[in-house]
C-alpha cells in the first residue's frame, strides 16, 4: 500500500461530534480517521473519494481521551424524551379531535397547524 503524504498530527482538523480527524485530499474531498481508530493504533486515514491515503504521525500522548460510554447513553435519553414530546403532541391533537362535535371546526384546524409548527 502506497503512502502519498506523511501529515503530522497537529496539521489534521478535529471535528469534536463525529470525533473524527480530516485533513485535504488533492481530489478535492477530504482523507479521515476517528479518534478511537488513532487510539486503537490505526495510522493511515483514507479519502473516500479516490485511492490515496496518508500516514499519520503521532505519539498516543497527543491524543486527546476518547469519551466516556455513560456519554453515549445520554444521548440515547434525549432521544426517547424526544419521543415523548412527539407522543404529548400527539396526545393534544387527539383531544382536539374528540371535542369537534358541533364545535367550531376552523378554530380546530387553527390549533392543529399550531401543534404542527411547533
Amino acid at each position: 500500500m502506497s503512502i502519498y503524504e506523511e501529515v503530522e498530527f497537529e496539521d489534521l482538523d478535529y471535528d469534536p461530534l463525529t470525533q473524527t480527524y480530516t485533513y485535504p485530499c488533492p481530489c478535492g474531498d477530504k482523507f479521515s480517521i476517528t479518534l478511537e481508530a488513532l487510539w486503537d493504533g490505526e495510522d493511515i486515514a483514507t479519502c473516500p473519494s479516490c485511492t490515496l491515503r496518508i500516514e499519520i504521525i503521532y505519539e498516543e500522548s497527543d491524543l486527546p481521551p476518547l469519551p466516556d460510554d455513560e456519554e453515549d447513553d445520554g444521548g440515547e435519553e434525549e432521544e426517547e424524551g424526544a419521543g415523548e414530546e412527539k407522543k404529548s403532541e400527539d396526545d393534544d391533537v387527539d383531544s382536539l379531535e374528540r371535542g369537534t362535535k358541533g364545535k367550531d371546526v376552523d378554530g380546530l384546524a387553527a390549533n392543529v397547524k399550531g401543534l404542527a409548527v411547533r
